[in-house]
């Protein structure tokens, strides 16, 4: 399978009071507002690293699905926080928060396909920074 996504920015002025929007292929982002407030304070609209830890929240959230299918488990909820560090002009850390209710399985079972999906996941790979990972398997 091979496909293409898309997303577009715009950005008019400075860094500083500059602004800009961005839209998704999807428009689930449609003229989204990006603003230097947005990404180092706290303004309204979005920013690059929140849009990466929502790619890799749902990219791997979604592999771990297809991992556990394939061993056989249905999950009844998988739950998952990625946090991105921003520190000094550089994403140096992504925290994965999962929390999971998935009947039969082991928290071993869990924890181990959970670091499996955490490894193969498209924006993991993608990324080239420490990836943590902390697991909650719910009764």
């Amino acid at each position: 399978m091979k496909f293409t996504r898309n997303a577009n920015a715009n950005w008019k002025g400075t860094g500083m009071e500059g602004k800009g929007t961005i839209t998704t292929q999807s428009t689930t982002l449609n003229n989204a507002q990006l603003s230097f407030k947005t990404r180092f304070a706290e303004g309204v609209g979005t920013n690059p690293e929140e849009l990466i830890a929502a790619a890799h929240a749902g990219c791997f959230t979604m592999q771990l699905s297809f991992l556990l299918s394939e061993a056989g488990f249905v999950t009844e909820d998988l739950n998952t926080t990625a946090k991105v560090t921003f520190e000094d002009g550089t994403i140096t850390l992504i925290t994965l928060e999962l929390t999971g209710a998935v009947p039969g399985i082991t928290t071993e079972n869990f924890e181990a396909t959970a670091q499996k999906a955490k490894e193969i996941c498209p924006i993991s790979k993608l990324l080239n920074t420490e990836i943590a990972l902390n697991v909650s398997l719910l009764s």
